[in-house]
C-alpha cells in the first residue's frame, strides 16, 4: 500500500488514525475497534465490511514499518 495513501486515509467512523497491518492486509482503526480489508491494494472503508477487533487486539502496539519491497 503506498504510504502516501496511508498518511491520508482515516477511519470513517471515527475520523482518527489508521494502522496498515501488511501481513492481515486490514486498516486498523484502534478507536472504532475495527480492521477495514485491503483487497488487491484497494482499502475498504465500508463500516459493515469491516471486522470487530478484540480489545486485546487494540491495544496491541503495531509492528514496526516494513521496507519496501525490492
Amino acid at each position: 500500500m503506498d504510504t502516501k495513501l496511508l498518511e491520508l486515509l482515516v477511519c470513517p467512523v471515527t475520523k482518527g488514525p489508521l494502522i496498515y497491518l501488511r501481513d492481515r492486509q486490514e486498516l486498523l482503526s484502534r478507536s472504532a475497534r475495527l480492521a477495514y480489508p485491503v483487497r488487491d491494494g484497494i482499502p475498504i472503508l465500508l463500516e459493515h465490511e469491516a471486522r470487530t477487533i478484540s480489545d486485546e487486539e487494540a491495544e496491541r502496539p503495531p509492528a514496526p514499518p516494513q521496507p519496501p519491497a525490492a
